[in-house]
């Protein structure tokens, strides 16, 4: 991912690391998600594809953007960019009212 800069991680799952980023062509900051899918199941990775199908379908100012999703053949991972939430997620939202 050499468009990008590591800030740093915001999030982690089961099979998924989540990284602020920044783009190195203009400075913007992203959310990223790291999905090493090729030691997924079928299953998982079906899962993982329609994530990124739902994502890419939704145009809310209510939902975080998706920008665009990038495999990489050396790494078997797909990158998931999307709007960076500065004020962290809805639990963190919740939390502070």
């Amino acid at each position: 991912m050499k468009d990008f800069e590591i800030v740093k991680v915001i999030g982690e799952g089961s099979f998924a690391k989540v990284y602020k980023v920044t783009r190195k062509s203009d400075g913007k900051c992203y959310a990223m998600k790291k999905c090493r899918i090729g030691s997924m199941k079928m299953k998982d990775k079906e899962n993982a594809l329609n994530e990124v199908r739902i994502l890419a379908s939704i145009n809310s100012p209510y939902i975080v953007g998706y920008k665009e999703a990038i495999f990489e053949e050396s790494s078997e991972c797909l990158y998931v960019i999307m709007e960076y939430a500065a004020g962290g997620d809805l639990m963190q939202q919740v939390k502070s009212c």
